[in-house]
């Protein structure tokens, strides 16, 4: 028994070892297309080192130059030391052993190449090849990552997977994306995209010159790969839906290649700005990353054509009806309140009124950003769920939408966001919202709230992000003031949803989620109450003195504030479940009303 307990603690830690070797090697394919089109090789020419030196340099160029070298050192030393745990137990499957070979072996090989092209001069095919490698690399970890997780049987025959119409349909889709991304390496190589300026066209119906045909023909290779992702996407949600990896990769995989098409034509429009061009590589390397999660997985679950094509004849309800589930998903009330705080920061960080153009692409991000968090705070929650009253009746757990679509309307709605962000808003504001959206399903949703009876209090801090996305879009960064914007909701979340969480004590209970009238009970709870609602309000009242609001604010929070310190103080003096739900009803709308007074005031 110890032994196979001991088998199984190294296959978990060689899933890792392999995951970490699959970031490593992605972040190396994204800053080496950064390196290759910034310049920054020729900053660091010689190979191992840059000039002779090991430190990073002073330069900037040549600190970007060497962290690629020093990523893809890491990489190797990473799979090989991956390839050697897995090696030694014999209990690993072949499908993670071959898989990871391979790819060691194409990464010393991908290393040589790169020596040889730092030392000497690359033509565009070399620099292609120098990635295809990295992708082949790339592909056989997260072939092996899959298998890990999957653990498909030893007698899987190709043939047999093969005989799966979506089997084939990926298989064919991923070798698509990777003819894509080369193609696309010898146009940055070869510098044909500057010879076909106009999108989708070169600026007349034929390009004119072999560059500019090369151009052309990566975005014929673009158009004729997004019909087929287009199509997996279709097929994926009706014969996929009971499979939460396959359907998310689909997805992903759509989504990724609608930003990668987006970024790629505004990055021409721009005149390829850096952070454009960083983007750009990454979702080309991560689109490719996600083709090979999907068809590894489909080919490793062992399903038929009979089991899919059963699925995919399921009825489903009414269009409107799930329509009306996939909203729900999104808690559309708590993203509305979100939008608000995110509206304000705009509005209180420029002072005057953001565009109507960058008041939409914000919105809409936001918008995306909180709705597809909560869909996979639902996904992660479905099970605890369905012994909550208050949540029975979600889609989820009441099985109206399976988990597999709440996690990939989640992934998607989130990945969606922050390729909007990024390029109609700017990159600080997509990152902001990226770090709230990890903040939320990650720290908070995975581990806080099941942790520690301060869930409420340090999960805050997801929801403080919004108006910070918001000052971030109007300005282009962050300061002081800003902070507190973040501090405000950051002191509001607690009293709120502990208010919540006294009337719905028996739920959490139940669902054995430590909230704090569960573990320390109602008084402590409602003691907690009045003080953060004092801190809160205290907070409101000191921003003019710091000149981050006015007098018109001044007064609005004082006003505003006494109204919760009464609802705060009825629920310590007197306790009783409507006088929490008052206070849990009065919190949200003080929050609208006190930023809403933020805004007026910024205005005034």
């Amino acid at each position: 028994m110890l032994k196979l307990q001991n088998q199984g603690g190294e296959q978990t830690r060689g899933r890792y070892w392999i995951m970490a070797a699959a970031v490593l090697v992605f972040l190396t394919i994204v800053l080496g297309n950064v390196t290759r089109t910034s310049g920054a090789a020729e900053a660091c020419p010689d190979w191992s080192t840059c000039y002779g030196q090991l430190a990073l340099p002073a330069e900037q160029f040549a600190r970007v130059s060497m962290l690629h070298q020093i990523l893809s050192a890491a990489a190797l030393v990473f799979t090989l030391t991956a390839l050697w745990r897995v090696l030694v137990h014999e209990s690993i499957s072949r499908w993670v052993r071959l898989p990871l070979a391979a790819a060691a072996v194409i990464l010393l090989l991908q290393t040589g190449l790169g020596a040889g092209m730092a030392l000497l001069e690359a033509t565009p095919a070399v620099n292609a090849l120098h990635l295809g490698l990295a992708l082949l690399a790339l592909g056989s970890l997260l072939t092996a990552v899959t298998a890990a997780f999957r653990q498909p049987g030893e007698t899987a025959r190709l043939q047999q997977i093969l005989k799966v119409r979506f089997n084939r349909l990926t298989a064919l889709t991923t070798a698509l994306t990777f003819v894509l991304l080369l193609s696309g390496a010898l146009v940055t190589a070869a510098d044909a995209g500057a010879a076909c300026s106009g999108w989708p066209l070169c600026g007349s119906l034929l390009p004119s010159n072999g560059a500019a045909w090369l151009a052309f023909s990566h975005r014929l290779i673009t158009l004729t790969a997004g019909v087929l992702i287009t199509y997996q996407f279709l097929r994926a949600w009706r014969g996929q839906r009971s499979q939460p990896v396959q359907l998310s990769a689909a997805t992903g995989a759509m989504i990724l290649l609608l930003g990668q098409v987006m970024v790629g034509a505004l990055k021409v429009q721009r005149g390829f700005p850096a952070e454009l061009v960083g983007l750009h590589a990454a979702s080309a390397a991560a689109l490719w990353g996600v083709q090979v999660v999907l068809v590894a997985s489909a080919w490793f679950s062992g399903r038929t054509s009979a089991e899919e094509k059963e699925e995919s004849l399921q009825i489903l309800p009414r269009f409107s009806l799930r329509v009306r589930d996939f909203i729900m998903l999104n808690k559309p009330i708590i993203v509305l309140l979100l939008l608000v705080t995110t509206y304000a920061g705009m509005v209180v960080g420029a002072k005057q009124l953001p565009s109507l153009e960058l008041t939409v692409w914000t919105m809409l991000g936001g918008a995306l950003a909180a709705g597809g968090s909560s869909a996979l705070n639902q996904y992660i929650d479905r099970e605890l769920d369905k012994r909550m009253q208050r949540t029975a009746k979600r889609p989820l757990p009441a099985g109206r939408l399976t988990p597999a679509e709440g996690l990939a309307y989640g992934l998607g709605a989130c990945l969606l966001a922050f390729f909007l962000m990024a390029g109609f808003v700017n990159l600080l504001a997509a990152l902001l919202s990226l770090a709230g959206m990890i903040y939320y399903v990650l720290l908070y949703s995975i581990w806080l709230k099941h942790a520690t009876v301060q869930n409420i209090v340090i999960g805050g801090g997801a929801g403080a992000i919004p108006p910070l996305v918001g000052w971030a879009a109007a300005t282009g960064s962050l300061n002081i003031p800003s902070m507190f914007l973040f501090a405000l909701v950051f002191l509001w979340t607690p009293a709120h949803f502990w208010a919540l969480a006294l009337v719905r004590e028996k739920d959490y209970a139940r669902g054995g989620v430590p909230m704090l009238p569960v573990v320390r009970g109602e008084q402590e709870t409602r003691k907690q109450i009045f003080v953060y609602t004092l801190e809160l309000v205290a907070l409101t009242v000191l921003m003019p003195i710091f000149k981050v609001t006015g007098s018109i604010f001044l007064i609005s929070a004082v006003v505003l504030g006494l109204w919760l310190l009464h609802s705060a103080y009825r629920v310590l003096r007197d306790g009783g479940n409507k006088n929490a739900h008052l206070m849990y009803r009065y919190s949200s709308m003080y929050l609208a009303f006190i930023f809403l007074a933020m805004v007026i005031d910024a205005l005034a």
